[in-house]
């Protein structure tokens, strides 16, 4: 029975592990498409939260784009490569799964899952228009209260390895872009998989989140859309179909 339940969790969690833990954003100049939608949507409303957080996601994994600034104003120390532009993306998963350019074999994957694993945090910064470089995801925006900063810089930090000067240690390049993907000095493995770390950054800076329940993409959104959190979808990649089909008739 216990063999059976291995697998059985093998089998539910494989996808987690072969789509390599990682948001792969598209290139920069990706074809532009019409973005009245989500300007509309991103207009924040009056409230004593402004400060934005998105939550990005594709169909396996999760994680959060913030304003780099406004993070290092509050105590976050990014990696000396990082350029400092206005938005950085952070994601978390197995160190293999993010170098690893092949798809993870079952050994792999079984090793990552069932034995506690290195891990990495990977930032990558851009100054562009979130939905123009993540339109390959669906995008959900809320706001965070500036107070929110000082813990959600903490808990950044702290998922990262860093040296005697305090800068975290990097291991090499992002999945992307000209990010970094930073040495963490905590286990990756099942069930402490890649959206639970989006899950406790958002608790971090107070959102009302469960790990119990984030386990999936779908979980992790599914609470952040609560009206408690806040998050609201600005864009999603089937919208770009809609238009461009739109723009043919």
């Amino acid at each position: 029975m216990k063999h059976r339940a291995a697998l059985a969790i093998l089998s539910l969690a494989v996808p987690l592990l072969t789509g390599s833990c990682a948001l792969r954003f598209p290139a920069a100049d990706a074809v532009e498409v019409r973005r009245s939608e989500v300007a509309r949507s991103a207009t924040p409303e009056p409230s004593v939260a402004t400060v934005p957080v998105v939550l990005f996601s594709d169909e396996l994994h999760t994680g959060l784009i913030l304003d780099l600034k406004w993070l290092q104003r509050h105590g976050y120390v990014p990696p000396r490569e990082s350029k400092r532009f206005q938005w950085a993306a952070f994601s978390w998963g197995d160190e293999t799964a993010y170098v690893q350019k092949e798809w993870l074999g079952i050994g792999q994957v079984g090793h990552a899952l069932f034995q506690p694993s290195k891990s990495v945090m990977e930032i990558i910064t851009f100054d562009y228009n979130i939905p123009n470089v993540c339109h390959h995801q669906r995008l959900y925006l809320s706001f965070m209260h500036e107070e929110d900063g000082a813990p959600l810089a903490a808990y950044l930090n702290a998922c990262a390895v860093r040296g005697d000067d305090g800068i975290p240690e990097t291991i090499g390049p992002s999945s992307w872009g000209d990010g970094r993907l930073i040495r963490s000095p905590h286990a990756y493995f099942f069930p402490r998989i890649c959206n639970v770390w989006t899950v406790e950054a958002l608790k971090s800076a107070g959102f009302d989140m469960s790990a119990a329940t984030g386990l999936s993409a779908d979980g992790v959104i599914r609470q952040a859309r609560k009206k408690k959190n806040g998050f609201r979808k600005i864009w999603d990649p089937t919208w770009q179909i809609a238009e461009s089909t739109t723009g043919q008739r």
